[in-house]
């Protein structure tokens, strides 16, 4: 009896010392995430306070603990300025220990907190940074990026819509280096598969009269009007584009960057008929609609992709933290590349080498008001974009990429 009482007092010992062991491994008695983004500007309606929630359903899930430690969730605002958000970041990691930050839309900002990061080795996963170049030049073995990039939107787009016989393009296009990259790199693809570049236009951002641009496209006669803009110019671009007639005219518009949250602003009157790719998209099966569907609960709206990726990413990394019994940030970004990302986001998801999530694109269409059935109800999808042909291979400037 005593040798059978001492074997188990053995077995609790090693089983407590091992927990021991791994509770050890983290860096202090929380895991905290900083979700940093657009709370007020004009990002916070497809970021803001739908991240937090995201992010926050996701811990939810998890069961609010990863290996014995409580996880938190803390909020910043950069208001779209890289000298707040960098400063945040800084805050956050020196002073409020955060582990891991989130979101942080537009890459000006991205760009700024990548360098804190990479200054204080920590985390970071940005989901509304776009930059190629963040997984590109600038990449880094503590930055992630999660959702999309110009690269993946504007090549999808165009190869897919040249594809369905969209093969001669003007493009109405945002005169900085946002813009100007959306164009070079769709213009590249739709004349490497055979179609027309018939011209271009270049309104500076923010624009308030877009009438003479949209004009110049709709008289160009070419199939498709490309609109490498985003907010506000792309929306008013395709207002005053289905004012004037375009899509009854026959022609179409395919936007480089717009989000769900941006044709319900709309409406599908004005925006029926436009063409644009996601890397989300709510109604497409049963996965995707129950989360959201819950999402819908909490924020009375649907998810833009970029709100969906905040969760996806979020229980990647808390999943990675569990089963590396550490929250070191390269062991634990080691271990989410490890796996295929496969859940309600992601098809066919992979972290890779150069820390760019790759996975399937889809190339969607605007119904018209008539062929929607139900509220949220604005896509139609058209063709499935396979990741590595939207996100393409690692750029050779990627230092981590050539290991």
């Amino acid at each position: 009896m005593f040798a059978r009482n001492f074997s188990r007092l053995g077995i609790l010992a090693a089983a407590l010392l091992a927990s021991t062991a791994a509770l050890a491994q983290m860096s202090d008695d929380v895991v905290k995430l900083g979700v940093l983004t657009d709370m007020n500007g004009p990002a916070a309606t497809a970021t803001g306070q739908g991240s937090v929630t995201a992010a926050q359903m996701a811990v939810d899930d998890f069961g609010g603990k990863v290996l014995g430690k409580p996880i938190s969730i803390i909020v910043g605002d950069h208001q779209l300025k890289p000298d707040i958000g960098g400063g945040i970041a800084r805050r956050w990691y020196d002073v409020e220990q955060v582990d891991v930050i989130l979101d942080v839309p537009v890459s000006a900002v991205g760009l700024a907190v990548q360098n804190i990061t990479n200054e204080k080795k920590k985390l970071l996963i940005v989901h509304s940074t776009g930059t190629a170049d963040f997984h590109g030049k600038f990449c880094s073995p503590h930055a992630i990026q999660w959702v999309f990039d110009t690269r993946a939107l504007a090549v999808g787009t165009a190869q897919a819509v040249v594809k369905r016989g969209g093969d001669s393009w003007f493009f109405i296009t945002d005169d900085y280096a946002f813009g100007h990259s959306l164009e070079r790199d769709a213009s590249t693809v739709v004349t490497t598969n055979g179609g027309k570049v018939l011209g271009s236009v270049r309104p500076p951002l923010a624009t308030p009269d877009l009438s003479s641009f949209v004009l110049q496209a709709q008289a160009s006669k070419a199939k498709i009007i490309g609109i490498a803009a985003g907010p506000p110019n792309n929306m008013n671009e395709i207002k005053t584009g289905a004012e004037f007639g375009i899509f009854k005219g026959g022609q179409q518009m395919a936007a480089l960057l717009a989000l769900i949250t941006d044709i319900h602003s709309l409406g599908l009157p004005a925006a029926q008929g436009l063409l644009l790719t996601t890397s989300f998209y709510w109604d497409m099966d049963d996965k995707t609609r129950e989360w959201s569907k819950r999402y819908f609960a909490k924020m009375n709206r649907m998810p833009t992709m970029w709100q969906a990726g905040v969760y996806s990413s979020t229980m990647s990394y808390l999943n990675a933290i569990k089963e590396a019994g550490t929250d070191e940030p390269l062991k634990v970004a080691a271990k989410m590349r490890e796996k295929p990302i496969e859940d309600f986001f992601s098809r066919n998801g992979k972290l890779r080498a150069d820390n760019l999530m790759v996975h399937d694109l889809w190339l969607v269409q605007v119904k018209k008001p008539e062929e929607s059935k139900y509220p949220w109800d604005y896509y139609q999808i058209l063709a499935k974009i396979p990741g590595d042909e939207a996100f393409g291979p690692p750029d050779p400037a990627c230092a981590m990429a050539k290991k």
